[in-house]
């Protein structure tokens, strides 16, 4: 079954409808990838969830295909993550997604660059086409983004009049992405067993919004924080009952009765 965004889309002879990816369609059980694309991915999304952004009806995804029928063909392609604002149906188990006839069209997609040619930068056209092509002229998702992690280059492709362009990041080397109110730039550092450059969310005031051995972290320093006020203030009382002590050992001393003493003016 297929259904049309309209009228079936014709550009520059492509007709591209949106039909269900068939149930016997074998997808690839290992897709191709290095083993730091799962944890650039998960850790995209770990900080989303623990700020409470991710909601019920977004779809977040990684190597997961999305699908449109191109001149009756299908394609299929799995970006290395993908974030679409809300689906038609909340799915458990999905493995595939066809815009448009299961929701909104991708809002992000972002390929990480690895030493296996991926055609991330393709226009091929002809079938199957290339990742750019497929991105941009098919899907028409507003933002791509293309990662190189050994080096942190960050590529920020932005679809104006239906072509990609790049964007310049801002003083801080972030980038605004107001679909989502946050900002996505380049990290250096330690997560899990890889060290290198990451990307990583800042809220709209600056703030980084944390992995959760970060916030734990956070966690514990305000924690040893609050101890130390406790214990500073335990220790400021224990000195002015001290010295109350001494002050009454003194006045007592020299024949001073201190609850005799007439109030002060």
């Amino acid at each position: 079954m297929a259904t049309q965004l309209g009228e079936a889309k014709s550009s520059n002879k492509l007709v591209i409808t949106w039909s269900a990816l068939p149930k016997d369609f074998k997808l690839e059980d290992e897709p191709v990838e290095n083993t730091g694309q799962p944890i650039l991915a998960g850790a995209l999304r770990e900080s989303l969830e623990i700020s409470g952004f991710i909601q019920p009806q977004m779809l977040i995804a990684s190597n997961f295909g999305l699908c449109a029928t191109v001149n009756e063909q299908l394609i299929l392609k799995a970006p290395d993550w993908v974030y679409i604002p809300s689906v038609n149906q909340v799915v458990g188990d999905r493995k595939s997604y066809t815009p448009n006839l299961e929701g909104d069209i991708p809002a992000i997609t972002m390929e990480f660059l690895s030493d296996t040619e991926g055609g991330e930068y393709s226009v091929k056209r002809t079938y199957p086409p290339g990742k750019w092509f497929f991105y941009e002229q098919i899907l028409q998702i507003p933002i791509y983004i293309i990662f190189e992690p050994d080096g942190g280059l960050l590529e920020f492709y932005q679809l104006e009049n239906q072509r990609y362009e790049l964007k310049l990041p801002d003083e801080n080397g972030r980038h605004w992405i107001d679909t989502m109110g946050l900002f996505l730039g380049t990290w250096q550092g330690t997560k899990e067993t890889r060290t290198g450059y990451w990307l990583r969310w800042w809220d709209e005031t600056g703030n980084l919004l944390p992995w959760a051995v970060e916030q734990i972290e956070q966690e514990r320093q305000r924690t040893e924080q609050e101890r130390q006020r406790a214990e500073q203030e335990r220790q400021r009382a224990q000195q002015e009952r001290q010295q109350k002590e001494r002050l009454i050992a003194y006045l007592q001393s020299q024949g001073i009765d201190p609850n005799n003493l007439p109030p002060f003016e």
